[in-house]
């Protein structure tokens, strides 16, 4: 048998073809849905290479802050679905979390029994996670990082609550001003379940929408025992 005069050869690149210069590098960074608008909402996309620092700064707190106001007014659900972020919820759980954190001391007696500063980081954020996760399992239309974002967003109004109970600490405490505290958390913690429900209770299946809801109904009761709970001694 006569070998094939035809030989296979691959050529990665022909004699000349190759030359000893720098490659040519191109692209951009943009984005998507920020241009036009301060808040990032809508539009087409945009280069922001050459965008000052502080453009983007203003531009992402003015989207938080747009965030914000869609969570006390939760009437317009795509600001936080579409256009979500995480810088709002970790500025609501830090803020939190220095407040609520106890004094640590040897002395049980000067020790105030609150939480400490790590403990409300992971009850907030694995808290969200475990009703993310229980979303998912229920089969919800909502991405994992989009249910996070709606859950720490809608810890607001019991942070405006933990900030009216700390004014109301200033005071010489008596019952009137303990069941003020309470109806503060409470109005809050209403509020943020209210919330919360108007953004993820259309993602869930009709059928399981109070299996989905329950959850929420947990965490943020959980929150609200924090702050009810909290002592200025």
């Amino acid at each position: 048998m006569e070998p094939s005069s035809s030989e296979a050869k691959l050529d990665l690149y022909s004699e000349g073809s190759f030359e000893d210069t720098e490659p040519v590098l191109a692209g951009n960074i943009s984005v998507p849905g920020t241009a036009g608008q301060a808040d990032g909402s809508g539009g087409v996309e945009f280069n922001t290479l050459d965008e000052p620092i502080s453009q983007t700064i203003k531009r992402d707190l003015s989207a938080v802050g747009t965030k914000f106001l869609a969570v006390l007014y939760p009437k317009e659900k795509k600001s936080l679905l579409k256009e979500w972020d995480l810088w709002g919820p970790l500025i609501l759980c830090t803020f939190m979390a220095t407040i609520l954190q106890g004094h640590d001391s040897s002395d049980s007696d000067k020790a105030d029994g609150g939480p400490e500063f790590a403990e409300v980081f992971v009850i907030v954020w694995v808290g969200a996670m475990i009703v993310t996760l229980n979303t998912k399992l229920l089969g919800g239309s909502i991405s994992f990082f989009q249910s996070v974002c709606v859950l720490g967003y809608c810890l607001l109004p019991l942070v405006l609550s933990l900030i009216c109970c700390r004014v109301v600490l200033l005071a010489t405490q008596n019952t009137a001003l303990v069941i003020v505290r309470c109806l503060l958390v409470l109005a809050g913690f209403a509020w943020s379940t209210f919330a919360s429900m108007q953004f993820l209770g259309d993602c869930n299946p009709p059928a399981r929408k109070a299996l989905a809801v329950y959850p929420m109904f947990l965490f943020y009761l959980v929150v609200g025992w924090m702050v009810i709970s909290h002592s200025a001694d």
